[in-house]
């Protein structure tokens, strides 16, 4: 077979043995047998909150089972007609099979990121909160730059954007903020962008035009509905009323609207300012306190608290998942699954969905790659 067709080949093989080892196939073609018989059992159906749970699993089993199957059929039938098509010496009939090849590997690709995102929140909004590192302006400017990037790579997305909370830096850029991120696998995407962000750039701020490096650290957490239940105690909890920083209107800037709390057993703090109603800013970050609490819980369960937690950690050398270098050439390399990009202005500007869907398929291999850091 070409080279061409080859390539594509193993790609869809590389995509299918992800999906298979996802989805434990023996054990996911059992539960959806088991589910297909729950459903035909009319007292299921006597508890409608269950039975919305038994068919959301077996919808979303049967989809990702039937995707599979179909690519492998498509694939087999593709090989098949490439190979006769050369035996035959019909250059036509074997370019349009490669051409279909190339189709199927985008779909495979596709469909794995799809199945992937299958956690127990994947599929809720969530929160993306954006603290800057040591290093007053440069890295008050860089955390600026992470927060325009997300906007826009939700936007790319048809995702809604707000902003619930922002402490601006002093000359240039924010100190932090926390964006509310609204879409479909909103939180299944970001949240494999936790972590330490650097980039390496000549400072605009610097008169000698000096190379700086600087650090932000993103930390992501998803929305939670009514369904899912949070249990803490309201004396855990100490809740501050401050005045806003950011704009907003007189009022806004002239009264103490601006809403803290802190949950003392684990020193989590949220916070929000973008309302002028001090009720409703305290609404939202109560919101914000069990999304964190939740995103606490899944960090424990799914043994990713290094990940999760990257504010937690320093923000600098050592903890960083990603470099963004713009001089003195042009490079972003994701430290974890060594995915690179040549076009660091595409990345800032939201092209983000390749990085994001490598961090996913390395939850599922649990496979390590050792990248070397830039410079």
């Amino acid at each position: 077979m070409r080279a061409e067709a080859q390539a594509h080949v193993d790609k869809i093989n590389d995509a299918l043995a992800l999906l298979r080892r996802f989805l434990d196939w023996d054990r996911a073609l059992r539960r959806l047998d088991e589910l297909n018989a729950r459903v035909e059992d009319q007292a299921l159906w006597n508890d409608p909150k269950a039975a919305q749970e038994v068919m959301r699993e077996r919808r979303r089993l049967d989809e990702a089972i039937t995707a599979t199957r179909t690519i492998e059929r498509d694939l087999a039938d593709t090989v098949e007609l490439i190979e006769m098509a050369d035996a035959e010496g019909d250059t036509e009939m074997a370019e349009e099979g490669v051409a279909n090849l190339a189709e199927l590997a985008s779909r495979a690709d596709h469909d794995k990121v799809q199945a992937l995102l299958s956690g127990e929140a994947d599929a809720n909004d969530t929160y993306i909160e954006i603290n800057a590192g040591a290093g007053g302006t440069e890295s008050q400017d860089w955390a600026g730059m992470l927060q325009r990037m997300y906007t826009r790579w939700a936007e790319r997305r048809g995702m809604k954007v707000e902003l619930v909370d922002q402490h601006s830096g002093e000359q240039a850029g924010i100190k932090s903020a926390t964006l509310l991120i609204k879409g479909e696998n909103a939180y299944g995407f970001a949240k494999t962008e936790g972590g330490v962000h650097r980039l390496v750039r000549i400072s605009p701020y610097d008169s000698a035009a000096r190379r700086h490096t600087s650090f932000a650290s993103i930390w992501v957490y998803p929305v939670i509905d009514d369904n899912i239940e949070v249990e803490y105690n309201e004396s855990d909890l100490r809740i501050d009323t401050y005045r806003a920083s950011g704009a907003g209107g007189q009022h806004i800037n002239t009264t103490d609207s601006a809403v803290r709390i802190t949950h003392i057993p684990t020193g989590i703090v949220v916070q929000c300012q973008n309302q002028r109603s001090q009720h409703k800013n305290k609404a939202e970050a109560y919101n914000q306190l069990r999304a964190r609490l939740y995103e606490r819980e899944l960090a424990i369960r799914e043994a990713e608290a290094n990940a999760e937690n990257a504010t937690k950690t320093d923000i600098g050398w050592g903890h960083q998942i990603r470099s963004y270098v713009l001089q003195p050439y042009q490079m972003v390399k994701d430290l974890r699954t060594g995915v690179v990009s040549t076009a660091p202005g595409d990345v800032l500007d939201g092209a983000l969905d390749p990085f994001m869907a490598a961090a996913l398929s390395q939850r599922v291999t649990g496979e390590s790659v050792d990248v070397e850091d830039v410079d």
